[in-house]
């Protein structure tokens, strides 16, 4: 008899409980008292059990300047070499559909720009390097009746947008690599979306989908309230990132 598929929450992971997050905040305290290693550590371990958490809370726990993992279901499945693709769609001359491959044979921007939560955390000087979006918009020909672009990610779930004038500044990347190395999946990988001057929500993890559309279309959170131009700024009392 053949054994059965394994579910859809056996393949993402079973989500995490709230009883265990909250048995979490002492040791993200900890981390906080503990100094940069012991921060290091507990991301690595936050990280996995963060893109299952349904109640949130794993994002709130204070481990200083590194990042916290959201997800806005149980999680992602697993992209790689052999099965990613993003496929570049809508009004434009020419469809594309670029596997990892192509996209790390292209010629790779490098910033070094912080990344900065809406909801207030913010992580320093991050090492990004990728592909800028405005050179595959220009490689796949957008169509004059084009005026944004919406994206999708391979969590089935998540999107968002930016106007056709956001998406073509110079410090907007399809990402490929951050930190020290490539894109992990914790952090939205193989490819995710970095919108340097704008809240972290605008910088689409698994990104999976770039469509060219005639109108902007409000995304995830923007359906939540968020704001659609996610510019940082003055509203967290920062304001050394352009917007324009």
């Amino acid at each position: 008899m053949p054994a059965e598929k394994p579910s859809e929450q056996d393949r993402l992971g079973a989500p995490v409980g709230r009883r265990v997050v909250l048995g979490l905040l002492a040791a993200g305290a900890a981390g906080v008292l503990g100094g940069a290693q012991l921060q290091k550590g507990l991301e690595a371990v936050l990280g996995p059990i963060g893109i299952h958490d349904p109640t949130g809370l794993v994002g709130l726990l204070p481990v200083g300047n590194t990042f916290r993992f959201y997800s806005v279901t149980s999680g992602a499945p697993k992209r790689d070499a052999s099965n990613y693709r993003l496929d570049i769609t809508g009004l434009v001359d020419n469809k594309r559909t670029h596997t990892l491959a192509d996209l790390q044979a292209m010629p790779q921007t490098k910033l070094v720009r912080d990344f900065q939560c809406v909801t207030g955390w913010r992580v320093p000087e991050v090492h990004w390097s990728g592909v800028r979006l405005s050179d595959l918009l220009d490689d796949a020909g957008v169509s004059s009746a084009a005026t944004a672009v919406r994206f999708t990610s391979f969590d089935g779930t998540y999107s968002e947008s930016l106007t056709l004038a956001q998406a073509r500044r110079a410090d907007v990347l399809v990402a490929l690599e951050m930190i020290d190395g490539p894109v992990t999946h914790n952090h939205g990988g193989p490819v995710r979306l970095y919108v340097a001057p704008m809240y972290g929500y605008k910088s689409c993890k698994w990104l999976s989908g770039i469509e060219l559309t005639s109108e902007v279309v409000p995304g995830y959170w923007e359906h939540r309230g968020y704001s659609i131009d996610g510019w940082v700024g003055q509203s967290n009392g920062r304001n050394d990132d352009p917007t324009s």
